[in-house]
């Protein structure tokens, strides 16, 4: 359905680039960004990020805020810097609050049935994931997913090769629908617009029969892993969970981190999945990114790759990790990480 226009190969991995890229503008009506809810009154820091990526489409936006007991949402959207958000458009039932994509994916149908839309803008998270593929299946359109550059109305830059290859691609689909990086694009900032509230349309229940059971989540009162500006992980170098757990959680709270961890980590016990990072996990670009016992495969620097800084400590020289590290530390991670600490804290 889209056409490749260009490829170019991550920085760090030192690969050369191809082919010059090209824009195709276009003259378009709206975009209809999804914003997710996670906690009262507060907005998914990725959903900021989804708004910034609609912004740079350069439509009117409309956000459609999806869940239950949504109070104060729409005025903390009301209170975001987007001047081009114009609509609110609220959708508060029990039906929409574990975010069953069997019963939201109707109501985005609906809503970009109407030719006002010209583009559907989700974050890249579970949720977004979930969401957008049932959407294009019913519209019968395909989606782009993970997109890190807006480059115009219908041209867009994701990753390709776990993010070893940066490929822009046209598409020409009447209707666009595009899930976005939310760390390749900034969380919009504080301030106001005059966007008006009104409620979503009725939608009818989905022929597919679901119900929530139940879920398990960690309760932790560290940065978000996802939005967090330091990002201490582990790897398979730990050894097992106790390691883990001594070694990351002193040095995470001396740096006010949250605690991620490679997929041999998650796999092994160490963790919950929740922390994973790297392709089939989450995708983090912290301000400051330690990976501890971290060998550095391919699948995990898809997802922390982009980091302003990365510090290694491993114990082997030729670990893959040291080659996108701006600093790394070759040695026992036993005792050079409780040293890292007790310096932190002087």
């Amino acid at each position: 359905m889209f056409r490749p226009i260009t490829s170019q190969v991550g920085k760090r991995l030192g690969l050369a680039a191809q082919m010059k890229s090209s824009a195709v503008t276009g003259r378009w009506a709206s975009t209809l960004a999804f914003i997710e809810s996670h906690k009262p009154g507060e907005i998914a820091t990725s959903s900021l990020s989804t708004l910034e990526a609609a912004k740079r489409l350069g439509n009117p936006v409309t956000a459609l805020v999806v869940g239950h007991k949504l109070a104060g949402i729409a005025q903390a959207l009301q209170s975001v810097d987007c001047s081009q958000l114009q609509r609110i458009v609220v959708a508060d039932s029990a039906d929409y609050e574990h975010y069953l994509p069997e019963r939201i994916a109707p109501l985005c149908v609906q809503l970009l049935k109407d030719p006002e839309y010209s583009h559907f803008v989700v974050a890249a998270s579970a949720v977004g994931k979930n969401i957008l593929p049932r959407v294009g299946a019913l519209l019968d359109v395909q989606p782009v997913s993970d997109i890190v550059a807006v480059k115009d109305q219908e041209t867009f830059t994701r990753p390709i090769y776990a993010g070893n290859v940066l490929v822009t691609v046209q598409d020409p689909q009447a209707t666009k629908l595009l899930s976005i990086r939310a760390s390749a694009f900034p969380a919009v900032g504080p301030g106001s617009n005059s966007a008006s509230v009104e409620s979503a349309p009725e939608v009818a229940a989905a022929a597919i029969d679901v119900a929530w059971q139940s879920n398990k989540l960690l309760s932790s009162d560290r940065p978000e892993l996802g939005s967090a500006k330091r990002v201490v992980s582990g790897g398979r170098g730990l050894k097992n969970k106790e390691t883990f757990d001594e070694l990351l959680e002193p040095l995470a709270t001396k740096l006010g981190a949250a605690i991620g961890a490679t997929r041999a980590a998650v796999d092994a016990g160490f963790c919950d999945n929740s922390l994973q990072i790297g392709q089939t996990g989450k995708v983090v670009a912290p301000e400051l990114y330690v990976a501890i016992g971290v060998s550095g495969a391919i699948q995990h620097l898809a997802g922390m790759k982009d980091a302003k800084t990365i510090v290694a400590i491993n114990k082997d020289p030729e670990a893959p990790i040291f080659q996108v590290a701006d600093y790394g530390l070759v040695g026992d991670l036993n005792a050079i990480v409780p040293e890292l600490t007790q310096k932190l804290a002087k």
